[in-house]
């Protein structure tokens, strides 16, 4: 299993009119979480593009716990709990600064070879790099 950690903070234009964090702007949350923890493991996502590889999202759950606020400095606990094959899922767990659970959400992707358009399984070497975290 495979666990980052990322911060963001909130802008206010990512606010609804009652001062929440519109519910949209939580997707954008996960894909800045999950862009970061793969840059944590030392491969990013441009990487994965030039190896031939995109990984559009199939899925993309939100459960709203308690809304987060203009300014608040959140953290986003992303989970790579299953080593990926063909599909690859993150979970994330969203606090605000006074250590509360304030989202969860999920995303599938899968990993698809840009030349032929089909899915295929993730490149040799980002199997290589998850490897030490699902012995």
């Amino acid at each position: 299993m495979y666990i980052s950690e990322t911060h963001v903070r909130v802008r206010y234009g990512e606010t609804d009119q009652m001062g929440y964090v519109y519910y949209g702007n939580y997707a954008s949350y996960f894909e800045v979480a999950r862009v970061e923890s793969l840059r944590q493991l030392g491969m990013t996502y441009k990487e994965l593009e030039e190896m031939g590889v995109m990984m559009p999202v199939l899925e993309n759950r939100s459960k709203y716990l308690s809304p987060a606020l203009y300014d608040d400095r959140l953290k986003i606990v992303t989970t790579i709990r299953d080593k990926p094959g063909v599909r690859i899922r993150f979970e994330y767990e969203i606090f605000n600064e006074a250590g509360k659970l304030i989202h969860q959400g999920e995303t599938m992707l899968v990993f698809i070879n840009k030349t032929s358009g089909r899915p295929c399984k993730p490149p040799e070497a980002f199997d290589k790099v998850l490897e030490p975290f699902f012995k």
